[in-house]
C-alpha cells in the first residue's frame, strides 16, 4: 500500500492537470452528479482536465459552459490537490469558488445539475477527500492537499491550510 512518504512530492508529475468549480450562492452548492469520466456515478463539483495552453482557471470557465451550461466569473482561487492513485494516475486540481455565473444549470451528456443546502452535502454519495476538505473551502480557507487513492479508497493524505499570500 502507498503512503505519502513513499512519494518524492519535489519532483511528482501529474499525468493530467484539472479543475474543480463550486458555486456558492444563497446558502446552496451548485453540485453534479457525474455521468462520465473519472469519479462517474459520484457527486462533485463541475470542472474537468486543462487543455494544452490554458491556464486553470479558463478550464474552469470552459467545463462549467460544457457540462452545466453556465459562464461562472469572478472566481477565488480555493487550493490544490495532488492526488496519486496506486494504479499509476495521478491528476493536479485547482479548485475554484463563486457566487456569481450567467444561465441556467442545464444538463449535458457529462452531467446533472444539482443544487444543495450547505448543510446537506451528500458527503456519502462524493469522493471521500471531499468531506475533509469541501467545509474548509466553504469557510473561504485555503488549502493544499496531497491524497493517494486506491481505486475509490482514499489510502493516505495530508492537508494543509495555505496562507493567502495576494
Amino acid at each position: 500500500m502507498k503512503q505519502l512518504a513513499d512519494i518524492d512530492w519535489d519532483n511528482w508529475q501529474a499525468k493530467d492537470p484539472a479543475t474543480l468549480v463550486f458555486v456558492i450562492r444563497d446558502g446552496q452548492i451548485l453540485l453534479i452528479n457525474k455521468k462520465t469520466g473519472l469519479g462517474k456515478g459520484k457527486v462533485n463539483g463541475p470542472g474537468g482536465k486543462v487543455e494544452p495552453g490554458e491556464k486553470p482557471e479558463e478550464c474552469a470557465v470552459r467545463e462549467c459552459q460544457e457540462e452545466l451550461s453556465i459562464t461562472v466569473s469572478n472566481l477565488q482561487y480555493c487550493g490544490q490537490h495532488r492526488f496519486q492513485f496506486v494504479d499509476g494516475y495521478s491528476i493536479h486540481v485547482w479548485v475554484y469558488r463563486t457566487a456569481e455565473y450567467e444561465g441556467i444549470p442545464t444538463e449535458s451528456l457529462e452531467a446533472k445539475p444539482l443544487w444543495v443546502s450547505l448543510d446537506d452535502i451528500p458527503y456519502e454519495k462524493m469522493w471521500e477527500d471531499d468531506a475533509i476538505w469541501l467545509p474548509m473551502m466553504i469557510r473561504g480557507e485555503r488549502f493544499q492537499g496531497r491524497w493517494i487513492f486506491d481505486g475509490d479508497k482514499m489510502v493516505d493524505y495530508e492537508l494543509l491550510a495555505e496562507q493567502e499570500n495576494d
